[in-house]
């Protein structure tokens, strides 16, 4: 029985009793808090002006960081898109979660699809007496699997469902729930097809895909004003266009260069900048949007991105240090290639100018929603809630012991975060590992394993009980 049902029951009761003391299932849902999670795509920890940016302007996403809280110490679920965000869906880390890479064809498409018995944040929500809704990028689940959006708790959806799909900015169609929508761009189709999908670029561009997601979730929240509502809001700026606009010598694709087209750049580099700025305009509509609606109080927003910064538009990230003091970018299990932005905002409930070093991660969202949901998390899950956190009560906040990620490209690497160190062993399972001191060495410029060889076989057992093997997912 759904918690709204519980709580009618119990009501009906009460009123039958003549007691007062039971709140009504609409004053109860009343308290329970919207949920917005907004999850930007390849954008690196220094991308925004609240996190160091000092080339491209962000003042909605810095605006959003000085009303509410900035962490410092967050993570993804991995370095890449499919598996971090299957992180972050099911409160299991790299070890754990089903879906731990990107599918590199057609004929492995279906692992890259979560399962019937993976339970998503979504499915937590909606059995709290929340309505749910994907807006944006997917990636986990095709037309035809298990892991489609609506068998993963979500009641609506409107997107792309695969990740090559989401490469184009301007398709020629997009899914809503089962159905597609024609768009009236026109795509050359690729050679290449993936699960079903063949890829391709936009030889005529009308619609753009990211403008079309928030006309659709502002709607939808509209609808939705009476709460209690989920939306996970999954943008694709500034993720490249791989299929086509990178093949012809720009991989940023925006409608409009802006404050940016008289900058004396190469065109990729003016892209960029545009698309980082194009995603903060969209996050500020969102924003006056809730303010407009008077949902503001009642509404938690969070922020974040997928992985470290990608290099894969023909700009040169030497102009934007979009990983900040961190090293790596995507693909890279060092810090910039995991460590991202995340901002939480709720006007009246999270103090405002706030920062935090709290260590957390994409898993950790499955405990902190259900528990401002006021139900339990799925049994076994790798989450640890940071309600405390967000309500400025650090002295009550939980750690978890470690964090956890695991990557199988580039030869396989394995990373661990406890405290104060970072462990990475490369290859998997049987490599040296590099240990970094993070409290003095952010950068991870200096191994100092030799030095602490009790803390490298601490992370050696950490990293070997994380890892629980998996049939799709081998290294030799």
């Amino acid at each position: 029985m759904q918690r709204r049902q519980v709580l009618q029951t119990l009501a009906s009761g009460a009123a039958a009793l003549g007691l007062n003391s039971v709140p009504s299932a609409a004053q109860a849902a009343a308290k329970l808090p919207n949920i917005i999670f907004v999850l930007a795509d390849d954008l690196g920890y220094g991308d925004l002006g609240c996190y160091g940016q000092k080339v491209i302007q962000t003042p909605h996403l810095d605006r959003m960081a000085a009303q509410g809280l900035r962490f410092t110490q967050f993570y993804a679920g991995n370095t890449v898109c499919a598996p971090s965000r299957s992180v972050l869906m099911t409160g299991r880390h790299m070890g754990h979660t089903h879906v731990r890479g990107n599918a590199s064809s057609a004929g492995n498409m279906m692992i890259q699809s979560l399962r019937e018995t993976d339970t998503t944040v979504a499915e937590t929500l909606k059995k709290a007496g929340y309505s749910t809704a994907l807006i944006g990028k997917w990636g986990l689940g095709e037309i035809d699997q298990p892991g489609h959006p609506l068998n993963k708790g979500f009641d609506y959806f409107y997107g792309y469902l695969n990740q090559v799909h989401a490469h184009n900015y301007w398709p020629d169609f997009l899914w809503r729930n089962r159905e597609q929508v024609k768009l009236s761009n026109v795509v050359q189709k690729a050679s290449r097809a993936y699960g079903g999908f063949q890829g391709g670029w936009a030889t005529t561009k009308k619609e753009y895909a990211p403008d079309l997601f928030m006309k659709e979730a502002l709607s939808w929240i509209g609808g939705h004003k009476s709460g209690p509502f989920f939306l996970y809001l999954a943008l694709t700026s500034p993720h490249a266009n791989n299929e086509g606009g990178a093949e012809q010598g720009n991989g940023s694709e925006v409608p409009s260069l802006g404050a940016y087209a008289n900058a004396e750049w190469p065109e990729p580099d003016k892209g960029q900048a545009a698309m980082i700025a194009h995603l903060d305009q969209s996050v500020g509509s969102l924003l006056d949007h809730l303010a407009k609606l008077n949902l503001s109080e009642n509404t938690l927003v969070m922020f974040s991105s997928d992985n470290g910064p990608h290099m894969e538009s023909r700009h040169n990230p030497l102009r934007f240090n979009p990983s900040g003091p961190l090293r790596g970018m995507k693909r890279d299990l060092y810090e910039g290639g995991i460590r991202v932005p995340c901002i939480a905002r709720r006007p009246g409930t999270i103090q405002p100018g706030r920062t935090s070093d709290h260590i957390a991660y994409f898993g950790d969202m499955m405990a902190t929603f259900a528990e401002l949901a006021g139900t339990q998390p799925p049994a076994g899950v790798d989450s640890v809630s940071f309600v405390p956190t967000l309500m400025g009560q650090a002295l009550k906040q939980r750690n978890a012991e470690y964090l956890y990620w695991e990557f199988y490209e580039g030869g396989s690497a394995q990373a661990v975060r406890w405290g104060k160190w970072k462990g990475i062993r490369k290859p998997m399972r049987k490599g040296p590992v590099e240990l970094y001191d993070l409290s003095l060495d952010p950068g991870e410029k200096y191994n100092v394993a030799r030095g602490h060889q009790d803390v490298v076989k601490r992370m050696q057992g950490f990293m070997d009980a994380a890892h629980v093997p998996h049939p799709n997912w081998t290294v030799s």
